[in-house]
């Protein structure tokens, strides 16, 4: 085991030639014998075993309806936390259950406790989903979802409607943490880029598009359809997921991890690389693995209790650390957003009424542009990088370099939107809708570049890990949605936004030393992060 100072101590050709728990052989640098020619190709990462039942082995097209199920999970749980937002206005504006209209700074609450179970439910979720699969944890948490948003419709006072929607944020939460774990573990390394920023873009729309419809909603069919139309939602991913979703929960044989990480660099005499699959038993060895199998609701693996553990384990890593402040601050910026930007949409000299929802558009372009940004860079860059290496390693730092420039691009989001937001003008809204797209160009690197990292830096314990960053996306967002109410009707935007982006911005920063010395961390931390899968 490797001490901090030890691992900072090492040279940079032993750090090259390190393979602590990330780096894996990705590219092989062949040699044709015959005519000396190198030859790149690409390695799968992680190594699929022989059993059927490997959910690397799903055929294309069942991980690609397996994503779009994944990816529709987080749309639906973020657009039914998101829809309300555009709608408190007129909750401020009316009597709501014969009781006289409460301040917008009290309606804030019900975005603030949804979010905060959002992340603090999956400290349960995730150890429930490692112990009896991934299934039937989200199958039980969209249950939930379409319940607690079947009470929030028929609730008849205020307290009532607070807590449903604090039930609807458990219902959620598995929709951050278990939801990318399932895209994590059908897709290899050099897909992961793609796949991650397809899962980041529904999960971002919901948000934007649940403010956008959450006020016409309202307006047009009354307060408690907005919550009707969630349950409506939440049904139809529950029946994608029942059908679709293929159980993911595998234990990987643990000899496939050391072909992972070793030297691919070999002379062959012909043309087709030597698979390293060659001493794995055949595929008929194994049972049949049909859909209906497939679609088992409990797999049961032992140790509940370490399990439930094992997120505060997750906080001792630096990298976990790095993507919760990402995460946090990114989606603090887009809630806050979200909630104070009806708020100002409603109000002179805008005076959108029904049509204060209509803020998000900007996001929604912010976001679309981040997709496609995340979509062409991600894996092109670990590629790259893994090409130019000597030994074809991949580094998940590598994965960083894409997110980079668009943190700082969020940074200066924060900033446009308090600054615009402080000084309205007839044509204040561009400038506001630009400010929101910039930060939801820079979200759209949490998940997808972040997760990846994650996934990709801690393998085996990579869904604790997102329940530590949701969790710190949860406090970060509670907090910033509770107090911005009040923050703005005493100080304004632009300070309390020109605060959020400042801490973006440090957020962004710490990116830097995670890029240059990330890989000695991993060399450090090595000793905390088991081999093989799910633990």
């Amino acid at each position: 085991m490797t001490t901090f100072r030890g691992a900072f101590a090492l040279s940079k050709e032993e750090v090259n030639n390190a393979t602590p728990p990330g780096t894996a052989t990705l590219v092989e640098h062949l040699e044709w014998a015959a005519s000396q020619q190198d030859h790149d190709e690409i390695r799968l990462v992680p190594q699929p075993s022989s059993d059927p039942a490997d959910p690397l082995n799903l055929p294309m097209w069942r991980k690609a309806v397996m994503l779009f199920c994944m990816s529709v999970h987080p749309f639906v749980v973020n657009f039914t936390s998101a829809s309300i937002s555009s709608a408190l206005p007129i909750y401020a504006a009316s009597p709501i259950f014969g009781l006289p209209p409460k301040p917008f700074s009290k309606l804030t609450y019900f975005a603030a406790v949804n979010i905060l179970m959002l992340g603090f439910s999956n400290l349960w979720w995730v150890p429930l989903a490692n112990t009896f699969g991934r299934r039937p944890v989200v199958l039980i948490s969209l249950l939930l979802l379409i319940f607690s948003s079947m009470w929030a419709g028929l609730t008849t006072s205020f307290n009532s409607l607070l807590a449903a929607r604090l039930f609807m944020g458990i219902g959620g939460g598995p929709a951050d943490a278990v939801s990318p774990d399932v895209v994590g573990e059908i897709f290899f390394v050099h897909q992961r880029g793609r796949a991650m920023a397809i899962y980041t873009v529904f999960l971002t729309l919901g948000s934007l598009i649940g403010g956008v419809a959450g006020g016409y909603i309202v307006s047009s069919m009354g307060l408690s359809w907005i919550h009707w139309m969630n349950v409506l939602l939440s049904a139809i991913a529950f029946v994608l997921c029942l059908f679709f979703q293929a159980e993911t929960l595998f234990d990987r044989p643990q000899w496939l991890n050391a072909l992972e990480s070793s030297d691919g660099k070999d002379t062959i005499e012909r043309k087709e690389a030597l698979t390293s699959t060659a001493s794995q038993p055949p595929p008929s060895s194994y049972p049949p693995y049909t859909y209906m199998k497939s679609l088992r609701l409990i797999t049961y693996r032992p140790g509940l209790g370490r399990k439930l553990l094992a997120p505060y384990k997750a906080m001792r890593l630096p990298g976990v650390w790095l993507i919760s402040g990402w995460y946090a601050g990114l989606v603090g910026l887009i809630v806050s957003i979200s909630v104070v930007g009806s708020q100002l949409m409603a109000a002179p000299p805008y005076l959108w009424g029904q049509n204060v929802g209509l803020i998000n558009v900007g996001g929604i372009i912010g976001a679309l542009l981040g997709c496609v940004y995340t979509y062409l860079v991600a894996d092109w860059t670990t590629k790259r990088t893994a090409t130019r290496n000597t030994h074809g390693y991949a580094e998940p730092e590598a994965r960083l370099v894409t997110a980079l420039p668009a943190l700082f691009i969020a940074t200066a989001g924060a900033l446009v939107f308090g600054f615009v937001g402080q000084n309205p003008s007839p044509l204040g809204w561009v400038g506001l809708q630009f400010g929101l797209g910039m930060v939801a160009f820079g979200l759209m690197q949490a998940p997808s570049v972040g997760f990846n990292y994650l996934i990709e830096s801690y393998t085996s314990i990579a869904g604790d890990c997102f329940v530590a960053v949701t969790s710190a996306r949860a406090v970060v967002s509670f907090a910033w949605t509770f107090f911005v109410g009040d923050w703005i009707h005493h100080d304004g935007t632009a300070e309390a936004f020109g605060i959020f982006g400042m801490l973006m911005g440090v957020f962004a920063l710490a990116t830097i030393p995670v890029l240059i010395w990330g890989k000695r961390l991993r060399i450090w931390t090595a000793k905390w992060v088991p081999e093989g899968t799910a633990q």
